[in-house]
């Protein structure tokens, strides 16, 4: 079950519905990126009664909480990711193309932060911007 998440809601004043639930367990267990369409799918697959708003309602909330970002692909489309342990992409500038990468230096950087300003980081997102491959062979 999507405790960890659940629990985060519950902190913060939120009801935990069953079709609450079946969102957060799809946003746990996504090991990509996810947009509207596929968290309603999986998520009907754990509770066939699930609504389109309750998804949107419930991925806005996850984001207005600083557990998912969203990112927003040149087709207009938004797909969401996790962020609190860190989240890293290059954004192309051309296309709009969104490359996730795993490598992350800024544990260190995290510390000293946490240290000096006397503030609990929860997670982070970098992204970088330039111009991918393909874009730049045409």
């Amino acid at each position: 079950m999507a405790e960890v998440l659940a629990e985060r809601l519950r902190q913060a004043g939120y009801r935990l519905t069953a079709p609450r639930r079946a969102v957060l367990q799809v946003v746990e267990a996504a090991s990509e990126h996810l947009g509207y369409a596929e968290t309603l799918e999986q998520g009907r697959a754990i509770y066939p009664a699930l609504g389109r708003a309750t998804v949107y309602r419930t991925l806005e909330l996850l984001t207005d909480l600083g557990i998912l970002r969203p990112i927003h692909q040149s087709d207009g489309s938004v797909q969401f990711a996790r962020i609190e342990d860190g989240h890293h992409h290059l954004i192309c500038l051309g296309c709009g193309a969104a490359i996730h990468f795993d490598e992350c230096p800024l544990a260190e950087l995290e510390q000293t932060l946490e240290k000096r300003l006397r503030f609990q980081i929860q997670g982070h997102l970098i992204e970088f911007y330039g111009v991918c491959r393909e874009c730049q062979e045409r």
